[in-house]
């Protein structure tokens, strides 16, 4: 990527979904990203078992916080990932001029542990994708 893209991943609490996706863009988005993630319904902390979910992966979420989304990092986005909550056409205003997804992804914190890792390996999965995507553009 010859311009940093800047990437806004969005669940409801920014507690463990939109935290790792953060997680995997800065790793596998090394350089070519900017990487925020933000929640609708910020949960105030990140969660323990996602945290240590990362970990498995040689990932450091640790310091990351838990954010409530606002207007400014909306615009500031080029691309705005829904993570398992409201779409993001919903969440973005109608003259927002980024790109818009959404994913699919069920809630690891209101499913049994042993998911965990499915859900994980999962939105890594997802982020890999949408990085190599971007890097063709």
């Amino acid at each position: 990527m010859t311009d940093k893209k800047r990437l806004l991943f969005v669940c409801v609490g920014n507690a463990a979904r939109s935290q790792m996706a953060e997680g995997f863009a800065r790793r596998h988005g090394a350089d070519g990203v900017e990487v925020r993630s933000a929640g609708t319904h910020a949960a105030g902390l990140v969660s323990g078992p996602a945290t240590e979910a990362m970990a498995e992966k040689g990932v450091d979420i640790s310091s990351h916080r838990s954010d409530q989304i606002t207007d400014d990092l909306i615009k500031w986005a080029q691309v705005v990932v829904t993570v398992g909550c409201e779409p993001a056409e919903d969440i973005c205003p109608p003259d927002y001029p980024g790109r818009k997804l959404h994913w699919d992804v069920p809630d690891p914190l209101f499913r049994p542990p042993g998911e965990l890792p499915g859900i994980r390996d999962d939105i890594e999965r997802r982020v890999k994708e949408l990085l190599e995507e971007l890097a063709g553009e």
